[in-house]
């Protein structure tokens, strides 16, 4: 056997190898529950339960500190009392914040299979978040 033709076969034995080991890959899901989560990757197959599903900080709620440093914008009260004139104060220091990522009912999330196993880590959404409801939006 020459050289060549005994790399292709190599290459090929290669190849097989990985993809009867059944690698990693991804794929998009449909978030159809959050209590407990379960995502639906296609209609024949079953949904994954949260027990399969590692969640990135892009995918769920979670807490952090931030620094600030900044002051309140002027505010005045009504009465006309001097006590309730226009006014602002320091919001410094560091301060710990929930961000808001947990997914919702409908949204699409992309999921990568762990190699050869069954758990799945959802990386992030599809599009922007579905629910978002706040004071300064």
């Amino acid at each position: 056997m020459n050289e060549e033709r005994l790399l292709d076969v190599i290459r090929r034995v290669a190849v097989n190898a990985v993809n009867a080991g059944n690698p990693s890959d991804y794929c998009i899901g449909t978030v159809i529950s959050t209590n407990p989560l379960s995502i639906q990757l296609n209609q024949q197959e079953e949904a994954l339960s949260e027990d399969f599903l590692i969640l990135t900080d892009l995918v769920r709620d979670f807490t952090v500190d931030i620094t600030v440093s900044h002051q309140t914008e002027n505010r005045a009260g009504g009465s006309g009392d001097p006590s309730f004139a226009s006014h602002n104060h320091d919001y410094t220091g560091r301060k710990k914040i929930i961000v808001h990522n947990g997914l919702s009912v409908g949204e699409a999330v992309i999921l990568i299979r762990q190699a050869g196993g069954q758990e799945f880590i959802v990386l992030s959404r599809v599009s922007d978040h579905a629910n978002v409801t706040g004071q300064w939006i």
